[in-house]
């Protein structure tokens, strides 16, 4: 089967990151050195070398593009400085763009004045719908499902969770079927056959229980910033408290949902501070805010390699985060202050606006690598493949 060889590719994969690597010539340093590397993954040279002939198709579908952590020990040894980690970051962000079918996230990427617009259209618009159906404010109480009715916003989010499932599920497909390909793999295999269920399910387990969301690979493989930080402070432990605290968070809303449907709370009205819904959404909302202020910090300062290049959706990501976890605090002191006041009405529909537009944005941001690198993952483990044998 022929190759389609795309001259543009490298030039193209420009636009996504600070990168120049025609001083590389595949000396293999970057391999030997990178602890996620072996004899079947040997990543960065290999990405690099696919982008520097134009085999598209092959670099999209490598499942090695998404095994990178980039501590920046390859860059830090390139005999040639070409940077080869931010070659692997930029890399990531051209195949979200790529896997996505609406170009959107091309846009977010590569034209930062252009997508923060868009990005500001979208949540005044969700503010603007949310407010077309407001109700009084209560000054004796903070009543916040009366000022926007509760059905209105679990609708709202329904159809935006609709939406975001479907965007992502069109990537994921698109990624899917050129992984597959590429590794061998029979999607059939995986529910047919002697022992498939099994292997599926172990499969599973260890792309997304131990690497993703356990970390286990990042936390003992990755020591980029070890010893000079402390636990608290270190690249995994951030990504940690951004992951679960998310996490937590829906885990939160869908549980607090699930209270009204069933009619142990009513519809609309807050839980008590005990209710274990409550708690979890406090601890993550704490966990969340912890890790993206430290994330916009680094980033910020530069602190390490991997916070050397930022694009405006890595920082539109950030931000939206940020604003969703602070204002969802802010909502927690103004049910408690007496009487109830009007600006708590106002930071209310804030929240919910921002916290929309983050949901509709994910599949379209850095935060997408979050489901590419489990299904990544997953097709290292069926094969058997070093990195997730010590599951």
């Amino acid at each position: 089967m022929s190759k389609v060889i795309d001259t543009g590719l490298l030039d193209d994969m420009k636009h996504f990151g600070d990168l120049d690597v025609s001083a590389c010539f595949s000396c293999g340093n970057c391999t030997a050195i990178c602890p996620l590397a072996d004899n079947d993954a040997t990543f960065p040279r290999r990405i690099i070398r696919l982008a520097q002939v134009g085999l598209k198709d092959e670099l999209l579908s490598s499942k090695e593009l998404w095994t990178c952590y980039h501590c920046g020990l390859c860059s830090d040894s390139c005999p040639q400085e070409a940077d080869p980690g931010e070659f692997m970051a930029a890399a990531r962000r051209y195949a979200i763009a790529s896997y996505d079918r609406t170009g959107f996230a091309r846009v977010l990427y590569t034209k930062p004045v252009i997508g923060t617009a868009l990005a500001v259209l979208i949540a005044l618009f969700f503010a603007v719908f949310m407010y077309s159906s407001h109700g009084p404010q209560d000054p004796s109480a903070m009543a916040f499902f009366e000022f926007i009715p509760d059905p209105l916003i679990h609708w709202t989010g329904i159809a935006v969770m609709a939406l975001m499932v479907v965007a992502g599920v069109a990537g994921v497909v698109t990624m899917v079927r050129g992984v597959a390909r590429r590794a061998g793999v029979n999607l059939r295999s995986l529910v047919s056959g002697e022992g498939a269920l099994s292997r599926t399910g172990a499969a599973l387990w260890s792309s997304i229980g131990v690497e993703s969301l356990g970390q286990t690979r990042y936390r003992r493989d990755c020591k980029d910033d070890e010893p000079v930080e402390p636990w608290y402070r270190r690249r995994w432990f951030i990504h940690a408290m951004v992951i679960w605290g998310f996490l937590g968070l829906l885990a939160a809303t869908l549980i607090d949902w699930g209270l009204a449907l069933t009619g142990i709370k009513e519809t609309g009205t807050p839980i008590p501070l005990w209710y274990p819904s409550r708690l979890l959404g406090t601890v993550a909302g704490l966990a969340l805010v912890y890790g993206v202020i430290w994330f916009m910090v680094n980033r910020a300062t530069k602190y390490n390699r991997a916070a050397s290049v930022s694009t405006g959706s890595d920082w539109l990501l950030l931000i939206l985060l940020l604003i969703t976890g602070l204002t969802g605090f802010i909502i927690e002191v103004a049910l408690y202050v007496p009487p109830a006041p009007a600006w708590g009405y106002w930071v209310f529909l804030f929240h919910v606006a921002v916290a929309m537009e983050l949901m509709l944005l994910l599949p379209f941001t850095k935060f997408a690598h979050t489901i590419y690198r489990p299904v990544a993952l997953f097709f290292y483990s069926l094969a058997g493949k070093k990195v997730l044998q010590d599951a």
